[in-house]
């Protein structure tokens, strides 16, 4: 096992630290750690850094309230360099923007662009928290909140798109493919926001399913049912 000492401790005594968002893979930032800031992550479960300006220990969103809550730790094939899965409670720069990475290349020059970059990287994401946003909004104006009203429609929306998918996959262009398939995982997730379900849950499945085979993950699910009925 590593230790922080074990790490390639350069004379300054900082590593660069790369903090990710866990959900949406965003990179959020690009700071400093020293042994203790490191640690200090380590011991509470939450980003600190070392500030080279100010010359201290500061604890992400100690002061703004945007603190990001470390879900996994990894080092670089070299051991100096630290990136953090977090998971942030608000934006991680202190121009309020939700990644400090929005400088984006114009011609020969560096402009402002874009808050997120690389959005598709995070697009279930900000579609999750359109359809959560519609949840306040009236049937009347938003057909969202005409599905959420009604998950049976919701029901029928996603049989619907998903027989258009199959019709566009047997004999259309590509891009019919991948226009329907769009319709049909839109409607997937708000039939699921109906129950309650975010994207997130969904997206923890597939994750658990990864390094099991597909016929050993049906053959699981096939069980859990037959013990199911058997318990009723």
């Amino acid at each position: 096992m590593t230790t922080i000492e074990q790490l390639k401790w350069p004379d300054t005594g900082l590593l660069p630290a790369i903090a990710q968002d866990a959900r949406t893979g965003t990179v959020l930032t690009l700071a400093w750690q020293n042994r203790d800031a490191l640690q200090a992550t380590i011991d509470t479960g939450y980003v600190h850094y070392w500030s080279r300006s100010r010359q201290e220990l500061w604890k992400k969103g100690e002061t703004s309230g945007h603190v990001q809550r470390v879900l996994d730790i990894r080092l670089d094939c070299d051991l100096d360099a630290v990136l953090m899965a977090v998971e942030p409670s608000g934006p991680a720069c202190h121009t309020g923007a939700e990644s400090c990475f929005f400088n984006e290349r114009a011609g020969d020059s560096w402009q402002s662009g874009a808050t997120n970059p690389w959005p598709l990287a995070d697009i279930l994401a900000r579609l999750s928290a359109v359809i959560d946003e519609r949840t306040t909004s009236t049937a009347g104006k938003s057909y969202v909140k005409s599905l959420l009203d009604n998950p049976a429609t919701a029901a029928a929306k996603v049989q619907e798109e998903a027989a258009e998918l199959v019709a566009a996959a047997a004999n259309e262009p590509d891009q019919n493919v991948a226009s329907e398939a769009a319709d049909a995982i839109f409607h997937i997730l708000v039939l699921a926001r109906t129950r309650g379900v975010d994207w997130s849950r969904i997206c923890e499945v597939l994750e658990s399913r990864f390094g099991v085979g597909g016929h050993d993950e049906k053959a699981s699910r096939s069980n859990d049912r037959m013990a199911k009925d058997d318990s009723v």
